[in-house]
């Protein structure tokens, strides 16, 4: 059951949640116009070219990318200069830009409530561990770089 406590099954849930609300659920409320399609689209990609630059910085110090695991390297490079949580903002830029991509006004509300669950259910108890786990080294990264931007 530990695998349905991932970050991608949120996002796929919530993603999910937007989509049916656009479908049967509008109430007539509509911010389609090709600027907001144009804009979702860059969130949906810049959200996807995140995570693939984070992921192959977990491959490049050979560290496990599953949030439950204990790492085995604290990566500050790549996209981790700028900030600590890159897939997670990913995450959180995806739904965005689905929600306008589908044009699911309601769902813009799904946003934070996804930011607060990755918050609580994965970043603190992250940053937790590798508090433990890399000490002073976690201390000096958490102190120059944000945890989201």
């Amino acid at each position: 059951m530990k695998w349905l406590d991932m970050p991608p099954v949120w996002l796929l849930a919530f993603a999910a949640g937007a989509y049916f609300q656009a479908q049967y659920f509008t109430l007539g409320l509509s911010l389609a116009h090709p600027l907001t399609m144009l804009a979702g689209g860059i969130l949906v990609g810049g959200g996807v070219v995140l995570i693939l630059l984070a992921a192959m910085e977990f491959r490049r110090h050979k560290t496990t990318i599953v949030p439950h695991q204990e790492a085995s390297a604290l990566i500050q490079s790549g996209v981790y200069k700028r900030s600590r949580n890159p897939i997670y903002l990913a995450d959180v830029l995806i739904l965005a830009g689905l929600a306008l991509r589908w044009d699911a006004v309601l769902s813009l509300a799904l946003v934070p409530i996804l930011f607060w669950v990755l918050e609580t259910r994965f970043v603190i108890p992250e940053e937790n561990r590798l508090r433990r786990h890399f000490r002073a080294n976690f201390a000096r990264y958490a102190q120059k770089t944000r945890r989201w931007l």
